[in-house]
């Protein structure tokens, strides 16, 4: 299951309809070990691209440095859909190398009439995709 404060859901879906109509993508970075997300870090969708999202390696490194430094890791890898449902694809299956993260999709499609975005989280581990539960609190 992920935990995970209304704070840090509002700033991953206005990050997607900002991006929107281009996938946007970002971490939430937590303490080593916690699986508590708590640093939101926006991303840049490299690839510019409403159908898929690519991490900048050089940010990406960079982003990776300094969570070390800081004694995290990726809590949450986040990206928004717009124009299909909150489901993986098999591109973002394939992209999927952190087993213990929590892989959030926003899609910014009504697709399933029942608003105008879905916020869904799935682990994701050796191709394998399992759903899992959100429990959104206010505070941790």
């Amino acid at each position: 299951m992920l935990t995970i404060t209304q704070a840090l859901v509002d700033q991953i879906v206005a990050h997607a309809r900002k991006d929107h109509p281009d996938e946007a993508c970002g971490v939430i970075a937590g303490p080593a070990g916690s699986d508590r997300p708590e640093r939101f870090i926006p991303m840049l969708n490299a690839a510019m691209s409403p159908t898929f999202y690519e991490f900048d390696s050089g940010d990406l490194l960079k982003l990776y440095r300094e969570m070390d430094d800081r004694d995290e890791e990726p809590v949450v890898i986040y990206h928004s859909h717009t124009a299909t449902e909150a489901y993986p694809s098999r591109t973002d299956i394939s992209y999927a190398n952190e087993p213990g993260a929590h892989y959030v999709l926003v899609s910014t499609a009504d697709t399933d009439g029942l608003g105008d975005f879905q916020f869904r989280s799935y682990r994701i581990v050796e191709g394998e995709v399992t759903e899992e539960e959100v429990k959104v609190v206010d505070a941790y």
